[in-house]
């Protein structure tokens, strides 16, 4: 049994009071180019790794003469209202991130149709694209790169819409999470969303991209990375779906058990997936660390279950085993803890969430519990001191429910038909109109 909990928890609000907020909401002040960042700590309900932008870039030259000047027109306006919407994406609520996920999906269909084969045009556009934290660029001549960099940012606004559910608006700095059911079923629905699409990523659109050009992926594309992403996804879910057992009278101990234990090996196969993976830039040392404090958490509650499961039975080794878990969640409670603050003290720095979900009641329960078990059982232990009884029990395995929401690639927009990707003739009238045009922009 841990000593001091009270203590640790006293610790724990105290920074929360401190404020150690990503909604990701109101980080950097309006003016574009050159913006200055404002040092407002972000709150992190829904983890995202980072939030990749497109930048400008030059569509017209390479694809002048031979694609239709309609079809040229189309696709630089279409993405050009993308990088427009992504820009202001740290001041979008709920409404301007839907706005920013409908442009994508107007122009993925668009932008498909560059990797057709027959097109003969997959590496014909240089497309530049960076972060919208760091301003790092990542620019490579790729249609594929484009689309894998579409489909990911879909799969980050579905966590930052999940996040900004979650986080309470205007509300007091540290304060409880008041959301209401639908809004987490809405959640729900989001994490699913950015599982699929990340799923997608790895099994259907990594495998078209040649090695040479992964070679120079940024890390946040790395096939694991996205695969733990994709995971910590479907963890988050069970982790809303447990909450709401937990609220519930007719859920049953055996029911949050399962959900809890799910938890358990949804970030336990998240922080596996990063084992091959260059972790060593800012978010992804902050993406490890997250993983390991939920799994903290997740283990915490499961242990915290199984106990009170096990103290179900009659017999002396029941409530042996019952203490020994209960004691178990006591500490990992407080590894937990600890867990968190290394999490929000990493670059970036986020403030300390308040306990929500299941983990609203977990820290006054868990200890209470286990010290009463304890006193109640404690002399079982003192009769056979040696006996394997006294270990900690494994956590029962349970098959995983959830699975990523299923997501296809839209099908090509009909602009594409009867585009062969050969020179085309222009009159002399429309190459006149085009250097006028190029004379302008100058």
């Amino acid at each position: 049994m841990v000593d001091g909990n009270s203590s640790a928890f006293l610790y724990y609000s105290e920074t929360v009071k401190m404020g150690c907020g990503p909604s990701i909401p109101k980080k950097y002040t309006v003016g574009g180019k050159g913006r200055k960042r404002r040092s407002i700590i972000q709150e992190v309900a829904v983890f995202v790794p980072t939030v990749r932008i497109p930048v400008a870039s030059d569509i017209v030259h390479p694809l002048r003469g031979v694609v239709s000047k309609d079809l040229v027109d189309r696709l630089s306006t279409l993405r050009a209202h993308v990088v427009e919407l992504a820009e202001e994406i740290y001041y979008a609520d709920v409404s301007a991130v839907s706005e920013l996920q409908h442009a994508l999906e107007e122009y993925l269909p668009v932008v498909l149709g560059l990797t057709i084969k027959e097109s003969r045009l997959e590496s014909s556009v240089q497309f530049r694209w960076k972060t919208l934290d760091d301003d790092q660029e990542c620019c490579l001549t790729s249609a594929w790169y484009e689309v894998l960099s579409v489909v990911h940012m879909m799969a980050m606004l579905a966590l930052f819409e999940a996040n900004l559910t979650l986080i309470p608006k205007n509300g007091q700095v540290g304060g409880e999470r008041k959301v209401s059911e639908d809004a987490k079923k809405d959640v729900v629905d989001s994490l699913l969303r950015a599982s699929g699409c990340l799923d997608y990523s790895v099994h259907r659109i990594l495998v078209q991209i040649p090695a040479q050009v992964k070679k120079s992926f940024p890390s946040y594309l790395q096939e694991g990375m996205l695969e733990a992403i994709s995971i910590q996804a479907l963890a988050q879910c069970v982790e809303i779906q447990l909450g709401l057992a937990s609220e519930c009278e007719k859920a049953t101990l055996s029911v949050k058990r399962r959900l809890a234990c799910e938890q358990v090996s949804y970030f336990s196969q998240a922080h596996y997936c990063l084992s091959g993976c260059d972790t060593s830039d800012s978010y992804g040392k902050k993406l490890l660390l997250f993983l390991k404090w939920k799994c903290m958490e997740a283990k915490a509650v499961a242990y915290y279950y199984h106990g009170l499961v096990l103290d179900k039975g009659g017999e002396p080794a029941n409530h042996i085993s019952a203490v020994c878990c209960l004691s178990a969640a006591d500490d990992l409670l407080s590894e937990g803890k600890r867990a968190c603050l290394s999490f929000c003290l990493a670059n970036p720095v986020t403030r300390v969430p308040p306990p929500w979900g299941v983990m609203k009641n977990m820290h006054k329960k868990i200890p209470d519990v286990a010290y009463k078990k304890f006193q109640v059982y404690g002399h079982l232990f003192e009769k056979d001191k040696n006996s394997a009884l006294q270990s900690i029990p494994d956590l029962p395995e349970f098959a995983l429910s959830l699975r990523p929401e299923g997501y296809e690639l839209p099908s090509t927009d009909s602009i594409w038909e009867n585009v062969s990707g050969q020179p085309q003739i222009q009159s002399l009238k429309e190459h006149l109109i085009d250097d006028e045009d190029e004379v302008d922009t100058k």
